[in-house]
This record gives structure tokens, sequence and C-alpha cells, in this order.
């Protein structure tokens, strides 16, 4: 199954309710299986995930770990670059191998490229993600769905939101895209 050609993206900060976004797009129609998420090292769910430890003794962090785990692991990819990640999708796990020659996918936003994004936002991503704290990436069927996607995280406030049509688009298609979304 490959990847849709056509999504949507938002970019958002790190003190955002992940799960209150996540639940806004599945009452918009979109399943998680076509959900990606990349989280700065930084983001507390990072921490989660980073310090997570069959050895501990501890059963109620061991519970509330296991959650976010669990949580992570339902949607179609999750990437917390230096700390791991999560794929679902085998048409995630295609377009994500894109980066094969990577030294880690884990430590390389390059994987992004898997996804549309031009080699210039696959930088931009690299640098902002660490200030900014969360990418949310939705692969859709259709334009009319994308255009959907792109209302829903637009509307819940992403810092900067744009679709992905059939091709990466370049930096100045970008900064156009987002350039009307912030004047809307």
């Amino acid at each position: 199954m490959p990847l849709n050609a056509a999504a949507a993206y938002g970019m958002y900060s790190q003190e955002v309710t992940l799960s209150d976004v996540i639940n806004t797009l599945n009452q918009a129609g979109f399943d998680n299986e076509d959900i990606c998420m990349m989280l700065s090292p930084t983001h507390p769910i990072a921490a989660v995930v980073r310090d997570a430890s069959i050895f501990t003794s501890d059963t109620g962090s061991n519970a509330a770990t296991a959650g976010v785990i669990g949580w992570l692991s339902k949607f179609g990819a999750v990437l917390i670059p230096t700390v791991g990640f999560f794929i679902r999708s085998q048409a995630f796990f295609h377009a994500l191998m894109v980066a094969r020659d990577t030294p880690a996918i884990c430590g390389n936003t390059r994987v992004l490229a898997g996804l549309g994004f031009s080699d210039d936002q696959a930088d931009r991503f690299e640098s902002q993600l660490r200030q900014v704290g969360v990418l949310i990436y939705v692969s859709c069927q259709a334009r009319e769905k994308t255009e959907w996607a792109y209302e829903v995280l637009r509307q819940t406030g992403a810092s900067e939101a744009a679709m992905l049509q059939d091709r990466p688009i370049s930096m100045r298609e970008t900064l156009a895209v987002t350039a009307t979304a912030a004047a809307a």
C-alpha cells in the first residue's frame, strides 16, 4: 500500500495537548493509521519514551509509561529524533525508509523526504523542531480530504499548517500557503 501523495501537516508547540489534536482529527474522519508525528527530543512524551525501563519496580510509573507507548503505537508512525520511533503503517514504513542510507532513522529528520517534503523543508523542520515541539502529518486519499485536514490542523492551533500535493513542494510554495493561512 503506497503512501498517499496528498497530505497536510501542522507544527505545534510542546505545550499543545496532543490527545486533543488527535481526537479532533479522529472526529473529523482521519484514522490514526494515516497520522505520522515527529516529536522534539525535548518534548515531555520523548522523556517518557527515553526513560522507559522494564527494570523499574514502580508499577504506577510502569503503567503510565506503557499507556503512553501504547498510545504512540496506534499511529501510522511516530518519530522522536535521537530517542526512537514507532511505525505501525506499512505505507509509512516504506516512505520513511527512503532515508535508509542515513546513520539512524530516529536521529535524522531527513526521513521526512520520504513523506514528500523537500530538502529545504526537511532542513527547516530539523532546526525548528527543537524549538517548536511537534510536527503532525496526515496522509489523505483525495485533495478534498487534504484541504479538510489542513483546516482541522489550522483550527487546532498549529503555528504553521500547509498541504503537500502529489509532489514535494518548494520552500516558496510552503511559505505562500503559510502566509495565506496567517492572513485568513
